[in-house]
């Protein structure tokens, strides 16, 4: 067959008659088949034929040549060699077969190793007489390494079988004749067509149910870690839907046709064929790099492609983080535009026959059937303020569902009348804090915003965040996404239903002066990532540039710089300081000055917490900040220059303790036995509820060997807590390493441990644990006994190190391979050393550092562990064997250099 004879469809995918003839000559490889004298030989020079186009593709591809020209490219040379290998055939009746090219090869578009996808094509239902010569096609096609997928179908078939499945309808829309009988293909089509399978209506309707299926699996977001390129919202699928729909509305073989018919702009067309191409351009490159089928963005091959695409690490960003950040944008601006079309197909076809209702709001505005939109095509250019207008009304008006697809056309393509005399203008900036202050969908209004490109022209710096990704498992969003679902957290603080996982914070936020300033410092707090520097400190310049614009007073102003800029104070306070000292508290609340600027920075804490990774907000957490906040507010109450001193402090306990104990029916001198023997320090660090609890287990145990005991600690409400674990053991040098290694085994997560050693060397350890889901044990006798039993086997043989399970690691932990780095910190006046411990997160390091510090006699007294994504922070407090700080730098080098020559025998297992 000569190219004369192609269908139109077919002509188009050879548009690239230049490439095609480099790749290979038709009447050239047709002359070269008719010379082979073997099957063999055949099948050998096919191979070679391939292999050649292929290298030539590859090298254009990294060479950055039309992706456009290469991936019709293939598929033209697909086409040529299949046409070789079905004239190869002994067909009896070649005009009553064709073989026909469906899916995506059916458009013309093939990636190295995409699926083939073929429809053998019969003008009868019963092929038998073809079964010889269809083995022997398919076969070869085979052997030539060809990735087929085929069906055989006669026409009367594919009309039922696209009748019956969307999916099939949609292949067969999509197909182009190859070679064969040249009227089966036409026949098809007609008899596959929208008024005998699926009407309008219905086949709009299931590519949109199609659709939202679809982003429903991908949780509806465009910003995963780990993005599938085909199918994640924004993708290639989403491109390829409005094309389906729009052929099938209007008969369009593409992009081009539609901005003739009116229903694209060129600028629309445009960003579909820019977003296309950088799709295809990952997709390339994912077969090329892998050398198979792969649509996923996994995080190694993320950076292959950075390196590929050119991207450099830099001081400010990794060149992977540069890719990502083309992508997520590439992907929301694609998604947005999906939204728009599909939208205004979704008006025009499925909601046709609605009876109009019109409710109007201004001169500028009006609600259609519970959608506003302008009342014509010019209201933003006359009143410019209405791209700011529109939002605010959506947010004070719960009658409003949406907007109208053609006003958010006139939204997008109006963006650029916001500059910088726009920002200054006193009624868009008033009408910007009025949205901040309503109460309805404030978020979904900002959203709303970010998605039609309004956010970031009015908010310039909110623009250089989008699509920012930092390359971790911790971050799971990117920073504008984070951002807004801070403030998305915020509001949930207002709502009933956050009293039950959120108590303290919504108490708390009902009684704030100004909701607004926090969410200002929501939209600022992470403003300056991917700047270099602090980005605290940058944030705190943008906020106050932003307060001084919006005109905020000047006690608001600096409220708000000072929370975005002291943003990460109180979750490190807690997770990574002592709290239950008295100078810490005492620090604390120095840094946080009143209750006014305690109340705001706790509401930002939870909110950021939680939006930064959902698993992060646990219940202990919840227990750390609650425990801060009365702290703080107990030592504003009483005046930061009358804190309790240690004396009094411990005094006080032990009265609460004591009168507790006797109250329980234990005797005096039984409770002095205890405490006599117990550090001093135990009583400055321990809680009274939890010495009253210690004491009278100790008091009431009667068994030889150690003391386990196992209770849910006491928390503020049920959201919150852990469960606390009490050891009573003769000490030994390796009862840290296998107390850890015992939790490890119960698959029970170390939040924070404290050591103490008693006079008659027994330790009174009291562990901090959470199940993996992050909740306590609870009300489950069996777990407990459990617990009690695992770890009395493990303190049994604390003579001598248990070596941790071995453990495998996931591929997302070996590739984020974080380097392993400790620091090493002597606090002025106290009489212990801080020792921060990163490393990646894998089970059994907890046992490894216990191990070192038994073989280098390093007393552990406090412990804070914190699970990062892929990587663990974790905080010790720890002595010499003397009980006090680390002084001797051979010492501290040597213990640093031991725990790193340890965790990285550990790591490699």
């Amino acid at each position: 067959m000569n190219f004369d004879s192609l269908s139109i469809k077919e002509a188009a995918v050879n548009e690239t008659v230049s490439l095609s003839a480099e790749l290979l000559d038709p009447m050239q490889l047709g002359e070269r088949a008719a010379n082979c004298e073997s099957s063999a030989e055949l099948l050998a020079m096919l191979r070679d034929a391939i292999a050649q186009a292929s290298a030539i593709l590859d090298e254009r591809y990294k060479q950055n040549l039309s992706i456009t020209d290469i991936v019709h490219g293939r598929a033209s040379v697909i086409d040529q060699v299949l046409r070789i290998a079905w004239s190869r055939q002994q067909w009896p009746d070649q005009f009553s077969i064709a073989l026909v090219a469906v899916g995506g090869y059916g458009r013309g578009e093939l990636l190295p190793h995409s699926d083939i996808d073929l429809l053998i094509l019969t003008r009868k239902e019963k092929h038998t007489a073809y079964k010889e010569a269809i083995s022997g096609f398919l076969t070869l096609c085979w052997d030539i390494g060809l990735e087929i997928g085929q069906s055989v179908r006669s026409v009367k078939q594919c009309q039922q079988e696209a009748a019956k499945d969307i999916t099939v309808a949609t292949a067969l829309m999509e197909s182009r004749a190859i070679t064969g009988a040249p009227d089966l293909h036409k026949m098809m089509v007609d008899a596959t067509s929208g008024k005998r399978t699926w009407p309008i209506k219905k086949f709009v309707r299931a590519k949109l149910d199609e659709q939202i299926a679809r982003h429903a699996k991908y949780h509806d977001v465009d910003y995963a870690l780990e993005p599938n390129i085909k199918t994640s919202p924004g993708g290639l699928r989403d491109i390829q839907t409005i094309a389906w729909v729009t052929k099938r509305h209007f008969g369009a073989e593409s992009f081009k046709d539609l901005v003739e018919l009116g229903f694209l702009k060129s600028s629309e067309e445009a960003m579909i064929n820019k977003g296309q191409q950088f799709l295809w351009k990952l997709r390339y490159g994912l077969h090329y790099l892998e050398g198979r089928a792969e649509d996923r963005l996994l995080f190694d091959k993320q950076r292959e492609l950075a390196r590929l695409f050119g991207y450099e690490d830099d001081e400010k960003s990794l060149g992977v983080e540069k890719l990502m950040k083309q992508y997520y944008r590439a992907v929301a601006n694609l998604r947005a535009l999906n939204d728009v079309l599909l939208q205004h197909l979704d008006e025009a076809i499925l909601r046709a026959d609605e009876k109009v209702k019109i409710l109007p709001l201004n001169n500028r505005f009006q609600i259609n059937n519970g959608y506003i939109e302008a009342v014509d095509n010019e209201v933003f250019k006359r009143y410019p303020f209405a791209l700011l207008e529109i939002f605010m009304l959506m947010a004070q008006d719960i009658r409003i569902e949406g907007i109208r697809a053609s006003t958010i056309r006139f939204l997008r393509d109006s963006r650029r009348l916001i500059d910088e005399d726009f920002r200054q203008d006193l009624r868009n900036v008033t009408l910007f804090m009025e949205l901040l202050r309503s109460t309805h969908k404030l978020t979904l209004q900002l959203r709303r915003m970010a998605r039609y490109g309004i956010l970031d022209r009015y908010l310039p710096e909110f623009g250089q965040i989008s699509g920012q990704m930092q390359h971790d498992l911790f971050h799971i969003y990117t920073v504008d996404a984070h951002t807004l679902q801070v403030v998305e957290n915020m509001r949930r603080l207002f709502l009933p239903e956050a009293e039950e996982k959120y108590p303290l914070g919504a108490e708390i936020a009902r009684n704030l002066p100004k909701p607004e300033l926090l969410y200002i410092a929501g939209l600022y707090h992470d403003i300056a990532k991917g700047r270099g520097g602090d980005h605290s400190e940058l944030g705190k310049v943008d906020a106050e540039d932003f307060c001084r614009r919006h005109h905020l007073s000047e006690w608001d102003t600096k409220l708000v710089c000072w929370l975005v800029d002291k943003h990460l104070l109180m979750s490190m306070t807690a997770q990574r300081r002592d709290i239950s000292d008295p100078d810490i508290i005492k620090e604390f609340a120095e840094a946080v000055g009143d209750k006014v600027h305690l109340d705001y920075l706790y509401a930002l804490t939870v909110a950021d917490i939680s939006a930064t990774n959902p698993v992060l907000w646990t219940s202990w957490r919840a227990s750390l900040l609650r425990q801060l906040y009365f702290n703080t507010k107990r030592s504003f109450r009483l005046g930061l220059e009358n804190t309790v001193n240690r004396e009094d402090r411990i005094n006080d306990k032990k009265a609460v303790a004591r009168e507790k104990l006797l109250a329980l029916g234990l005797k005096e001198q039984q409770i002095l036995a205890v405490w006599e023997n117990a550090a001093e320090e135990y009583f400055v660090r321990e809680s009274a509820v939890n010495i009253v609890w210690h004491t009278g287990a100790i008091i009431g145990f009667s068994d030889s060997g150690p003391l386990i005991s196992v209770k849910d600690l006491e928390a503020g409400a049920s959201s919150e807590g852990a469960t606390q674990v009490f050891i009573y053991a003769e000490d030994a040098d390796f009862l840290f390493a296998n107390s850890t290694a015992a939790f490890e085994k119960l698959n029970l997560n170390i939040v924070g441990a404290r050591i103490f050693t008693s006079s008659n060397n027994y330790c009174m350890d009291t562990y901090t644990v959470l199940e993996t889901n992050g909740k306590p044990v609870g009300d489950n006798p069996a777990r407990r006994s459990e617990i009690e039993t695992v770890l009395r086997d493990y303190l049994l043989s604390s003579s001598t190190a248990i070596a941790p399970a071995n453990y495998r690691r996931t591929r997302k932990e070996r590739y984020f391979n974080n380097p392993i780095e400790s620091t090493l910190v002597n606090p002025s006046g106290k009489a212990y050393s801080t020792l921060e411990v990163n490393c990646p997160d894998q089970p059994g390091v907890l046992a490894t550092l216990g191990k070192v510090f038994a073989e280098e006699n390093i007393k552990l007294i406090d412990a804070r562990i914190t699970t990062l994504g892929e990587r663990v922070e974790d905080l010790f407090f720890i002595k010499d064997e003397d009980g006090g700080a680390i002084t001797d730098t051979a010492l501290a080098n040597r213990l640093q250099e031991e725990i790193k020559i340890a965790l990285e025998r550990r790591l490699s297992v």
